[in-house]
């Protein structure tokens, strides 16, 4: 009978009804799971609940799965909301962690570990300012404990041993990776109070498991000697590598560094008696054991040794020039490689990866990647080029390498076993050996050879010539032939560089490979894979020529095989290969042409009838990389390659590193197809209405507006071909994106910019009020940088369309108007307050009656005077003339204040002959232009007989660089060259708007009477000598 225990008194949360919930939600009836765990979060958020939660966990009277959840549910969420005042105020905090401390005598596992990490990630916080017994309760409970259990007055007291050992173990880890200054301090001391107790207790322990016998593994008291000494080390070692780690980077704990040496030598010594003990107890087993009690035993004592390689890695890893010079570290690792060695001198079933074996696979990958990278140290020569005393000898770097080519590259039964059962599988963990090396025989005895070739190129390499001579010319269909084939053309692959002199594999190439990719014995797929590997390393490493026929005679023969002789393996070795080949700088797309048509088609039919989605995703970046090399070539085989997309797409399903994938195929071909890129729109668009769908949105958008943006750029029409989707059919959805998506919305403008250069007419008729209200939106929200693409934007727009397509919807959006409040209430940034006068200037250059229509739909919404409009973009037009330092876009805000000079409006002429003339004659004095005679070089121009020479200009590479070799690229130096702030010379320009202000004022003298006579004479002669020709 389960009863709720009772809790402190709680006026907010029932003990109760939170004890019902948590038997709930552990019960077998998923309806009640549901209802309980929801009705447990809504608890969990009152003050009390995670005080009466964790005392049901350690109350044992209630129901172990009970107690279970309660204490899982406390793990999941109380650490997180520690810092909580409302969750937890003081005297729970007390309570909670005192209660923590209760659980030292528990017997079950999952409870037991649920409250270490709980106590972990509060001892973070609270220790040692508020909990500052915390460690010294666990080092006294651990000497107590270790004393009761020798001298037998407590029965727990193994249990509490060791559920104190996990504890402090979870606190260490928890400190050990703390970076932060306090954190620091703390760790130093915990280390300086318990290296010395941890030290004396491992001293204590360590001896007895050398006396173990085969008959002692069965006792349950060997098993808990072996769990207890494991734990000890455990903290020791996170301990030594902290320190060993400060000693370097600090000051302040290079005292520890004599302490550090101590542990180090004392722990080799200690392997070394335990891993002989091992061997010779698992040789003395007949058979792998079947008592629990013995199985137990000894993956405890298989754990408990490798626990020692762990620290030296972690050591070799961290600091490797002091990892070689700690005390015994050269016997140390020579020891393991004699272990490398030994494994290799009886059955071939005393390595595997498991405990019950003579030599475990685990163990031996610590024992190579400790000789891998000590090799340095032993090199000929030091790194100052001096001799070394140290090296080794010939005899054993050639044993080594013998090792390693014979008995460790070589593909085992077990590799063959997983070939036949999964070729995808198999393939995929092969291509992902640079990250398990560390974790995998084969792969770390292949950069053991690597490395060994390295340090030692006067030993390996004749070697390995040698091999291959004698090896090359074999044509036995045995399988033991055949693998040690394979496995000598692993070794020459990984060594490639340091035999370039060597061996010809060019002539290798020709003579031998092409014959061999023909073989059609069913075992020799096992070379055949291996020479498609082969031939993309040797071309990446630049040992072998891209541009060479007879290589992608012999990929492509592999990638198509179907026949006796090859199968998936093959295939898809040689897709990979393929595209190290193809994306090599050597690369040559001529000589690849031939066989372009082939590859393709290969490809794509191996990414449909590939089983796994990873092995697709491995297929599609190789043919990406073949579409992006082949450029223009591919487009006759566009149909091909965009055929399966679509069915292709619906099988991923979600899995989104293969859509990913899919979208950068369609992206490649859209480059590649470059003018006509707009045959695939009816691909493209679906293609990207999908991605941004939920989910799909959060997982593929980047590369969805990717495609997006190379199809705008690619293509010359909007329109879909021949009753397809068009890229105008996605309008609604980037304006939709433009007001919402504030994430990328850099990338979002450089869409809508390429829509407006594709046909922005068309898209302003579509929905402009739509459009500008989107801009508005964003504007409102965007930080300064994106503002300015925005405005940018809204150059382009101004400049290139006729403003009868977006006046009014300028005016209906409120954009107009939110520029205006900008200017007025100067919060805004000076770039932001600059890029709007820009805008307005390219509104004002466009159509100045519909500027002045503008500020007075503005004025008349606002209801306020139409000269409190005028003043805040007249203010800031003069204001921010200082901070515009580009000649074009100073000439664009002098042709602006010129077109509202010519609307003749009182607000503007009556700072004509202050700010706008001063204005002008700074602009004057730094943009030179010359009128030609027509049939010069030059910009034809609108003001005058002749073309116009720039001398202020930029050429249009310099000013843009995006986008080159693309339709795109040319629309926008269309734009650029046909920009009116380039084509007209600003002094007629100024001469013509001056006329059109004394036209509007009524004449001549009514200018001169109400707005010159107040202007400086020199300046106003200045301004006249100018619009005359005379420049100043």
């Amino acid at each position: 009978m389960n009863h709720p225990p009772t809790g402190p008194p709680s006026a907010t949360v029932s003990p109760e009804e939170l004890f019902d919930v948590v038997c709930g939600a552990a019960s077998q009836n998923p309806a009640l799971v549901q209802s309980s765990t929801t009705r447990l979060k809504e608890l969990l958020n009152v003050t009390g609940a995670y005080d009466i939660l964790q005392e049901i966990a350690a109350t044992k009277s209630v129901a172990l799965p009970v107690r279970q959840q309660a204490i899982i549910q406390f793990k999941n969420a109380a650490t997180g909301h520690w810092r909580s005042r409302k969750l937890f105020p003081p005297e729970i905090k007390t309570r909670i962690r005192d209660r923590c401390l209760t659980f030292l005598d528990e017997t079950d596992d999952i409870i037991s570990e649920c409250n270490a990490l709980v106590v972990a990630k509060i001892a973070r916080q609270d220790y040692p300012p508020s909990w500052p017994q915390l460690v010294p309760h666990l080092a006294g409970a651990i000497n107590t404990s270790i004393e009761a259990r020798y001298n037998g007055s407590n029965p727990n007291a193994t249990v509490l041993l060791r559920r104190s050992l996990e504890l402090l173990n979870a606190i260490l880890k928890e400190f050990a990776a703390y970076k932060m200054l306090t954190g620091v301090k703390t760790m130093g001391q915990l280390v300086r109070d318990l290296q010395l107790p941890l030290q004396a207790h491992y001293a204590r322990f360590g001896p007895s498991l050398l006396s173990l016998t085969a008959a002692s593994l069965g006792q349950v008291s060997t098993v808990e000697d072996l769990l207890l000494s494991h734990l000890i080390y455990k903290s020791l070692s996170r301990l030594a590598f902290w320190a060993y780690h400060r000693c370097k980077c600090c000051h302040d704990y290079e005292d520890l560094a004599p302490w550090v040496h101590e542990v180090f030598q004392n722990s080799a010594v200690q392997l070394r008696a335990l891993s002989e003990l091992r061997i010779n107890l698992v040789s003395s087993l007949s058979s792998s054991p079947d008592d629990p009690i013995t199985q137990r035993a000894l993956e405890l004592l298989t754990r408990h040794v490798r626990i020692f390689g762990k620290l030296f890695r972690r050591m070799q890893r961290d600091a490797p020039a002091s990892f070689v010079a700690l005390p015994m570290c050269g016997d140390l690792v020579l020891y393991y490689w004699s272990k490398v060695v030994q494994a290799t001198t009886g059955p071939s079933d005393q390595i595997a990866d498991t405990s019950y074996v003579t030599f475990p696979v685990r163990f031996l990958v610590q024992g190579m990647a400790l000789f891998r990278d000590s090799l340095a140290q032993w090199a000929p020569k030091k790194k100052d080029g001096s001799p070394n005393d140290r090296v080794l000898s010939k005899e054993f770097v050639e044993d080594a390498v013998k090792i390693l080519v014979t008995r460790f590259i070589p593909l085992n039964p077990t590799d063959l076993e997983g070939w036949m059962e999964d070729p995808e599988e198999w393939v995929n963990t092969e291509e992902k050996e640079n990250d398990q090396w560390e974790y995998e025989l084969r792969p770390c005895a292949e950069r053991v050879l690597m490395t060994l070739a390295t340090q030692y190129p006067q030993y390996v390499r004749p070697l390995i010539e040698l091999t291959f001579n004698q090896v090359v010319g074999q044509n036995s269909m045995e399988i033991s032939a055949i693998i040690q084939k394979e496995a000598l053309y692993c070794a020459v692959g990984r060594c490639a560089i340091r035999l370039k002199e060597s061996i010809p594999f060019e002539q290798w190439l020709d003579t031998t490979l092409v014959a061999e990719a023909q073989v059609t014995e069913h075992s020799y797929a096992i070379v055949k894979r291996r020479i498609a590997w082969l031939l993309g390393k040797l071309v990446s490493d630049e040992c072998l020529r891209a541009n060479n026929p007879k290589l992608w005679q012999v990929l492509v023969h592999l990638l198509q095989d179907q026949g006796p002789g090859s199968d998936a393996v093959v295939r898809l070795t040689a897709a990979i290969a393929i595209r190290e080949c193809v994306d090599s700088l050597n690369f040559d797309a001529d000589v690849f042409a031939p066989f372009l048509p082939t590859v393709v088609s290969c490809l794509v039919r191996l990414t449909a009838d590939a089983d796994t989605l990873e092995a697709k995703r491995r297929i599609t970046d190789s043919l990406n990389t073949v579409i992006e090399r082949a450029e223009g070539r591919i487009v006759p085989l566009m149909g091909m390659v965009a055929e399966p997309i679509p069915q292709l797409w619906t099988t991923a399903a979600e899995d989104w590193l293969f859509k990913a994938c899919l979208l950068g195929t369609v992206t490649k071909l859209v480059e590649a197809a470059k003018e006509n890129a707009n045959s695939l729109s009816g691909l493209v668009v679906p293609l990207v209405r999908d991605c941004f769908n939920s989910p799909a949105q959060m997982h593929l958008d980047g590369d969805a507006f990717l495609l997006w943006q190379s199809a705008l750029r690619n293509t010359t029409t909007i329109d879909g071909a021949n009753g397809a989707p068009g890229l105008i059919d996605l309008v609604p959805l980037i304006i939709q994106q433009l007001s919402s998506n504030l994430d990328v919305l850099g990338t979002i403008v450089h869409i809508v910019e390429s829509y407006i250069l594709l046909d922005a007419p068309r898209i302003l008729q579509l929905g402009a009020v739509d459009l500008l209200r989107a801009f508005n939106t964003a504007i409102d929200a965007a930080p300064g940088t994106n503002i300015k693409q925005m405005t940018t934007a809204l150059c382009l727009l101004f400049q290139i369309t006729p403003p009868a397509l977006w006046g009014e919807a300028l005016h209906v959006s409120g954009l107009f108007a939110t520029i205006v409040k900008g200017l007025d209430e100067e919060k805004l940034s000076v770039l932001v307050l600059t890029e709007y006068v820009y805008v307005l200037a390219r509104i004002a250059l466009a159509d100045r009656q519909l500027f002045v229509q503008l500020v007075s739909a503005t004025a008349a919404s606002q209801k306020t005077k139409e000269s409190l409009v005028w003043e805040p973009i007249l203010n800031q037009w003069w204001n921010r003339f200082d901070n515009m330092s580009e000649p074009r876009l100073r000439k664009l805000t002098a042709m602006g204040i010129a077109s509202l000079v010519a609307t003749g409006h009182p607000d503007v002429l009556d700072r004509l002959a202050t700010e706008i003339f001063n204005l002008w004659i700074d602009v004057f004095g730094e943009i030179k232009e010359q009128q030609q005679q027509n049939g010069d070089d030059g910009c034809v121009s609108s003001v005058g007989l002749g073309p116009l020479t720039l001398y202020w200009d930029k050429p249009f590479e310099d000013v843009y660089t995006d986008a080159e070799g693309t339709p795109e690229y040319q629309r926008r130096k269309a734009v650029f060259e046909n920009d009116p702030v380039r084509t007209t010379a600003l002094q007629g320009f100024v001469g013509a708007s001056l006329q059109a202000a004394e036209a509007a004022c009524g004449g001549a003298a009514e200018l001169q009477a109400k707005y010159l006579s107040k202007a400086d004479p020199l300046l106003l002669k200045q301004i006249g000598d100018a619009v005359s020709g005379v420049l100043p």
